[in-house]
């Protein structure tokens, strides 16, 4: 019936007083475009069939493998692939004379059929992501970045496929030319490949994961990990601003990772408060009676026997006692009240202790809070905390 349409087409064309040959040609492309219509009618339908079939069925019974095949529009590329076989099939048909248009037809087709196919097992890999980034175990693993590594190589070996068909060669012929070019293509893909080598060494060490507090001194970058990628590990700063580095950078330089602290039963408060070193001196039984009775916490307070304490040294055991009455101090982990080298600045006091609450907000209250108390008591103890002055 082709051949018959066609030349009834050719008949009519030559009476018009078209040239033969144009004509000839002229008839089998509009033979060829009428079947690609076709085509591209079936495939319209199939989605319609096939892809709102599905839809509807995941609507009443979602489960996650549906689900996925829905949204990463799985089996629309795929039915993409069928019309694309039937038009390369069918298209002989129409150029009975044109071989040159029917090899330019049949090329154009085979690379849109390669590009249907990978754009399926691209649709495959994204689903596998999802698959696999909502497992427990594999949760706060950089998947994204192995995953990222495998769409490179599948679109590729893809575009290499592409460029045979294009230029009628074997694809085998073009990776072997390829090695002799490997210094620019590792020039290309040198982020790329740097960035996969510097995945596997994070996630086999443990030493980011999404989700993660890290701070990283070299580029300013102080905040939550947000994704990482084949190519760049996305930070949101607690300023709400966005830093991307790449994940070789973190390989090759420093960054501090939180994650121990958020694990761990608190967070450290580490300050010192420096007394004036003249206000220094030991106790009199007097002080000490005062001591006891003005302050509640060493109410039973005795010095070990033998021992004149000073009055830096009573502050020190009330700073401890006192620590040791909040609940909100982890009395579990270090608490340490110790002096430091004196200074032309006075004597540090160093304080050093464990907050239960961990939340960077609170955490700055209790802290706030705890060595407003202590700089307030200082007094009461016959001591000055120094001030510098000119």
């Amino acid at each position: 019936m082709t051949l018959d349409l066609g030349s009834l087409m050719n008949k009519v064309l030559i009476g018009w007083g078209v040239n033969p040959k144009i004509a000839e040609t002229f008839d089998e492309t509009i033979v060829a475009v009428l079947m690609i219509l076709v085509a591209v009618g079936l495939d319209y339908l199939c989605q319609a069939i096939f892809v709102g079939g599905m839809k509807r069925y995941v609507k009443k019974k979602p489960h996650q493998w549906n689900t996925l095949v829905v949204k990463r529009k799985f089996i629309h590329h795929l039915i993409h692939i069928f019309s694309g076989v039937l038009i390369y099939f069918v298209l002989p048909m129409a150029f009975v004379h044109g071989k040159m248009l029917l090899l330019v037809s049949q090329r154009i087709c085979l690379v849109y059929i390669v590009l249907a196919f990978l754009l399926s097992l691209n649709s495959l890999l994204l689903i596998l992501l999802d698959v696999l980034s909502a497992k427990e175990k594999l949760k706060n693993r950089p998947m994204k970045g192995f995953i990222q590594v495998l769409q490179v190589l599948v679109f590729f070996i893809g575009g290499i496929v592409i460029v045979a068909i294009i230029v009628d060669k074997s694809p085998a012929s073009l990776f072997a030319g390829l090695g002799a070019s490997a210094a620019i293509l590792m020039l290309v893909f040198k982020d790329s490949i740097l960035g996969f080598v510097a995945g596997i060494q994070l996630s086999a060490n443990d030493m980011v994961r999404p989700g993660d507090w890290i701070t990283i001194p070299s580029s300013n970058a102080n905040g939550i990990v947000q994704e990482i990628t084949l190519n760049t590990v996305k930070i949101q700063n607690f300023d709400n601003t966005i830093s991307t580095v790449p994940p070789y950078s973190l390989i090759s330089g420093s960054f501090q990772n939180w994650r121990g602290m958020v694990d761990s039963g608190g967070r450290r408060v580490m300050k010192s408060i420096t007394l004036d070193l003249t206000t220094l001196k030991f106790c009199t039984p007097e002080m000490l009676d005062t001591f006891r009775k003005e302050i509640p916490l060493l109410a039973d307070y005795k010095p070990e026997e033998g021992v004149v304490p000073t009055n830096s040294q009573v502050y020190r055991v009330y700073i401890e006692r006192y620590l040791c009455s909040l609940p909100v101090v982890n009395q579990d982990l270090d608490l340490i009240i110790s002096q430091k080298e004196a200074t032309m600045y006075g004597v540090p006091i160093q304080v050093y202790f464990f907050s239960r609450n961990k939340i960077w907000k609170e955490y700055e209250r209790i802290q706030s809070d705890i060595f407003d108390h202590l700089l307030v008591m200082v007094p009461k103890f016959e001591l000055k905390v120094y001030q510098y002055s000119d």
